[in-house]
């Protein structure tokens, strides 16, 4: 099964957090609150969020953290790659010469396609969008074509 990881989930509802108040400064206990998790995971995640400059700290007793450019400019992609580092299908999607059969690889192209709409999908979500109510059920879904390599 595919999926983020923990943090980067709660990485996530952090980020949504500080979307929905955009000029505030909140301490990572107020995150925390807000976001429902605790303070150490907050603390955790809010380390490579700064790294990847995607939120921006600030020192002292009004301190905290704020986004670092508009939440309609940070695609998810951004945050799950902050966490998790490049996004990969499969070892072949991201770095070549770890695999014995990969020159013979029937499956390789067509999993680096995958990865890349898998890229594209997270790309086109903004931060923005994740704070919108889903949409209602029985509304159709978006739709991602994918043509796969023929062997």
């Amino acid at each position: 099964m595919l999926r983020v990881t923990k943090l980067t989930d709660y990485a996530t509802v952090v980020m949504t957090v500080l979307a929905h108040d955009p000029d505030a400064v909140l301490s990572a206990s107020e995150l925390a609150e807000r976001a429902g998790l605790e303070t150490t995971t907050v603390a955790k995640v809010l380390k490579p969020l700064a790294q990847a400059a995607l939120v921006e700290g600030f020192r002292g007793a009004n301190g905290g953290y704020r986004l670092a450019r508009p939440a309609d400019a940070i695609g998810l992609l951004e945050i799950v790659e902050a966490m998790e580092g490049p996004l990969g299908m499969t070892e072949c999607s991201v770095h070549t010469g770890n695999c014995g059969i990969e020159q013979s690889c029937s499956v390789r192209a067509n999993w680096r396609r995958i990865n890349d709409v898998v890229i594209d999908a997270l790309r086109g979500v903004t931060l923005a969008q994740m704070l919108l109510p889903p949409p209602p059920p029985g509304s159709p879904a978006r739709r991602i074509d994918l043509h796969l390599a023929q062997a």
